[in-house]
């Protein structure tokens, strides 16, 4: 408030307010880019791969080099020939729960000391831009992104699916398949990895 005593004393209340909302505005102005820059910061590096270490490895994402196809036919392939047990976690670029329900099948999977398959399958996005989401899903294996059109894609994998993200479908070393939306429970998992 020091400031009030260098005013002069014959200033009327509306001119003190301007100026006191002129220094209020002042102040925000010069504040705003610091938490602007801070903010930026922090989301580089979410993204930055140099980062996403496991006890001092790159973590398997990082070795991705490409996506590769997933069209209307790709999922009757996979059941048919594909690895098994496998799991695919089906996502979307600005899906905030993929990473975790992901993170739920590859503890499973450490837990069981298993070499099972993870694909993450990329539902609106391709090539490069699928590739930024792969850190986003420790233990990966592959990932696959849409190509085609996207409502027949995925009523080839399941027809009751209601286009919500994550989609996990785990198939076990007998080749049957268990869907959920969301995280696999504990029970699911013990099916999926006896």
């Amino acid at each position: 408030m020091m400031f009030l005593n260098n005013l002069p004393r014959n200033m009327d209340t509306s001119q003190l307010k301007r100026i006191l909302m002129f220094k209020r505005y002042l102040c925000f102005a010069l504040l705003l880019p610091l938490f602007v820059v801070q903010n930026l910061k922090a989301q580089d590096h979410k993204h930055d791969p140099k980062h996403n270490t496991v006890n001092g490895q790159s973590v398997s994402a990082r070795k991705l080099s490409s996506t590769e196809t997933f069209h209307e036919k790709s999922w009757a392939q996979l059941l048919k020939s594909g690895p098994r047990p496998a799991a695919y976690l089906f996502t979307t670029t600005y899906c905030s729960t993929c990473p975790a329900a992901f993170d739920v099948l590859h503890h499973a999977v450490k837990e069981k000391g298993q070499a099972v398959p993870l694909m993450a399958v990329m539902m609106d996005a391709s090539g490069a831009k699928a590739l930024r989401h792969a850190s986003h899903f420790k233990g990966i294996t592959k990932m696959y992104a849409f190509d085609g059109f996207e409502p027949e894609i995925r009523q080839s994998v399941d027809p009751a699916w209601p286009n919500v993200t994550p989609y996990v479908v785990m198939i076990d070393a007998k080749g049957n398949a268990q869907k959920v939306i969301g995280p696999p429970s504990p029970e699911m998992l013990k099916r999926w990895l006896p």
